[in-house]
This record gives structure tokens, sequence and C-alpha cells, in this order.
């Protein structure tokens, strides 16, 4: 059978970048199987400080060619250059967070019973395949795999065919750091195959980043084969703005929220809501924030705002605001596609939304901010639980009291408090409802891809727990 190709187009332009090669089963199989060896031969017996030992090295790889790399993100995704650039420069901050504390997170925990001595160990599981989404090209893949790998495991990646040449450079960062053949690679190939790889008796763990109907089908296949898996499928984050908030800064720091990735974020402010007692001065700060903003050439440096990263995400993001107009929703700004052949939109804001327009129930990948009017703040959490999603929340207040107890009422992984939704490596990131299963990053993260194994020795007088790994 003949192979079948593919090629990138940059949604700058329109302009064809690379064709590419699908690969077989056969081909996949053979990825997979390696990593097998060099987990069962070699990386597995590792303790955490060897492992650990080549993040470092990693972090320098990534620094040396970070202009490359973040070009490449640009001409294959459409990110804005400077926010490419901050993306590779975060991944290899994680690898030396992860440098610095896997021994510590992944030491034993001492348990008191009836032996001896009864601890508990953190072990990997195997080969652990990752599918990666477009919207982070580097930053999602790395995010998975350094804990993942650190951890014991080793590591097969079948990433998004938008951005290829972001999937072959991930995997030449970690041989120019010097890992071993094996521990980590990447596999360009169909959907379909990458379905019977999450099936291969390879295969001990599956991590997904993705849509909602993509993570049901790979946790249902991922989990009819017995395999553990962490799904983390996107949001309709709340950026919730209360009468006693700094308008102004919420505004400002709002428009940055909606807009990083030219919206194209699960952890974007996707939906604002706002009292009434303030309203007016968010919305007033909000616009001009969202005027600000350059909508333009990816590559320049004062871009704030780069194309979609497909014609479909255009069109998906197109019917999205028709509909909201069509059901009563006020186009403030914006609201239409902008340039000749490249996939962009302008930055649009839309007010007088309801509950049940699908830009307030749909996840919106792209420029567009939904602005809703709350009576008061126990309307605003209301609403801002009112969704199928649950990953990151934004709340505005000056009142610490009322921060500490709103929090623990927002029903989302990740709440912050006068600041936009950001992924750190000492932090856990993860969601609930269908904003997916399972944390990444920090020791939370780490802990998703082992065996956590119960060891309690007797009959044995002196025995001590292990020192750190």
């Amino acid at each position: 059978m003949p192979r079948a190709y593919f090629e990138t187009v940059n949604p700058a332009t329109g302009a064809k970048i690379a064709k590419y090669g699908l690969a077989s089963i056969d081909e996949a199989t053979k990825k997979l199987r390696r990593a097998k060896t060099a987990y069962e031969k070699l990386w597995g017996k590792l303790s955490v400080r060897e492992r650990a030992g080549y993040l470092p090295k990693l972090a320098t790889s990534l620094r040396s060619r970070k202009r490359e790399y973040a070009e490449l993100i640009t001409t294959e995704m459409g990110k804005p250059i400077s926010q490419s650039l901050a993306e590779v420069e975060k991944s290899a901050w994680t690898a030396e967070v992860y440098a610095e504390n896997a021994a510590r997170w992944l030491g034993e925990e001492l348990a008191s019973t009836d032996a001896k001595l009864s601890y508990v160990a953190f072990e990997p599981l195997g080969v652990v395949l990752s599918v990666m989404p477009w919207n982070f090209p580097f930053w999602q893949v790395f995010r998975f795999a350094i804990p993942a790998i650190v951890a014991g495991n080793t590591s097969v990646l079948r990433h998004s065919n938008v951005c290829p040449g972001s999937s072959l450079a991930v995997e030449r960062a970690f041989e120019e750091a010097g890992f071993p053949e094996g521990v980590f690679s990447s596999v360009i190939t169909s959907h379909e195959i990458a379905a019977k790889m999450i099936g291969s008796s390879y295969v001990q763990g599956v991590s997904f980043t993705g849509s909602v109907e993509a993570g049901r089908s790979i946790g249902e296949m991922a989990a009819k084969n017995l395999k553990k898996f962490v799904l983390e499928l996107g949001g309709s984050d709340p950026y919730i703005v209360l009468d006693d908030a700094d308008a102004e800064k919420a505004a400002t720091v709002g428009a940055s929220a909606r807009l990083i990735c030219s919206g194209q974020s699960c952890i974007a402010a996707k939906r604002f809501i706002v009292t009434k007692g303030v309203a007016k001065r968010f919305f007033d700060a909000f616009i001009k924030e969202f005027e600000k903003k350059k909508l333009g050439d990816p590559m320049d440096p004062k871009t704030d705002v780069g194309p979609l990263a497909t014609s479909g995400q255009l069109k998906a993001l197109d019917l999205q605001v028709r509909e909201a107009v069509r059901g009563g929703a006020h186009l403030s700004m914006g609201g239409r596609r902008k340039g000749g052949r490249g996939a962009f939109y302008e930055p649009t804001v839309l007010d007088r939304v309801k509950r049940g327009m699908k830009v307030m129930s749909e996840e919106v990948f792209g420029p567009v901010a939904p602005i809703y009017v709350a009576k008061d703040e126990e309307e605003a959490i209301e609403v801002a639980n009112d969704s199928e999603f649950g990953l990151g929340s934004s709340l505005w207040t000056s009142s610490g009291d009322k921060a500490r107890n709103l929090a623990s009422r927002i029903e989302s992984g990740i709440v912050f408090i006068n600041d936009l939704v950001k992924s750190d490596p000492r932090m856990p990131f993860g969601g609930i409802k269908n904003s997916g299963i399972g944390r990444e990053l920090s020791k939370y993260g780490l802990r998703e891809f082992v065996n956590v194994k119960s060891v309690n020795i007797f009959g044995i007088e002196g025995v001590a727990a292990s020192p750190p790994l």
C-alpha cells in the first residue's frame, strides 16, 4: 500500500510549509518496541537522581535553539513570536524545576502499621503514549513528558498533524540533551494508527490533551485495554469580577487572559462574568484594552494576536459569534474575519450575552470575549458553575475572606485570585467535570504514571527506610 502524505500550511499566509508521510502501524509499533526496550534495559533501572541529571542538559538544549524553535511554532500554528519564545523558555524552566525537586517528590513515604517497616514507593509503569494538540506545540508535550520520564517511564509522542515539525524538534531536543535512544520519540501518523497504538501491549499508560469528544474516545479505548490515562480536555473558564474589585486592573489583565495564543488556550478566560455595580467601569476599560491589541503578522514582535491555527477553527469561531448576535447579544467590537489568505479574526467583544448561548456554554477558541452582567456575587458564582467544564477560573475581589470563601465554591481545578490563570510546574494542573481526569505538573502530575506500591516488612530487626532517591 502506498504511503499516505499530508501537507502543513502556514495559517498567517496560507502558504504550504512541508510535506510529511504518515507512519504505518508497523512503523509505529517499532517505536513502541524501542521505547519498551529502553525502559526495561536501562531507563527504568536508574535512580530518580540519575534520571533527573539529564534535565539540566534538556533545559540548555532548548535555550540554545529557542529562536529557531519559536519560529517553528509560529510558522506552523500562528502564535505571536513573543509568546512562542516564552513557551520554549517555560519548557526549559520546567526541566529545571523537576531536576531540583523530582527526587524529593518521588521519595518513599513512611507509614505506621503493625510491620517493622511500612512505606509507599513510587515506581514507573513502562511506556506512556502521549497524544497532544497544536495550540502549545512544545509546552503541552514537555509538561507531560518531563514528569513521566523523570519518574522512570519512556514515552512515544503522537502530536497533532498541524505541527509535525514541532514534534520532530521536541524529539531532537531530547536527543541533543543526551537521553538514551528510545526514552523519548515521536511518530507522525493518523488518528486510526494512534488508536491502535493505545491497544498495544507495549503501552502502559496514555496522556491526552484535546477535545472532549476525542478524550471520551481515548479514555474508552484506554479503559477497555486497562491502561492508566490522564485527560486534559479544555475549558470555558469564568473570569469573575465583583463590585469591590479593581475594575481597571481586572480589565487590563482580562484582555491579556482572553487573547493569549490568539484566544486558543484551554485556560484562557472564556466567559467574563461581572457584577452590575462594577460592570460599566470594567466594560469601558476592557474595550480600551482590546482596542490596543495589535492583530497581524505573528512574526512581528509587536503583534498581540495572530491567526487562528486552521481555517476550520476560523469558521467555527465565526459561527459561534453569529449565533450569539442572532440570539440578542450586542457586538461591541470586531466580529469579522480579517485579511486575505490568512486565518485572522478580529478581537471581538460581545455584551448583553445570555446563559445558554454557545459563547457561554461551549469552549470558544479564538479572540472573542462574551461579557455577562450578574446582579450580585451569588448569581456570578452560579453562572460560573453553569458549565460542563471545570478547568480554570479567575476571581477578582479586594476581600481576603471573600476570596477564600468563593474560591471553595467555584467548580474548577484551578482558581486564581486577582490574576489570570497560568500553569506552573510547581502546582498541579487539571480540571473536573468535562475538563478532564487526572493532573499534570507538580508532584501530583509526577505521580500519575507510577505504581504506588505498598511495602510492609515483618520479621527483620533494625530494617531502615531507604534514603532519599
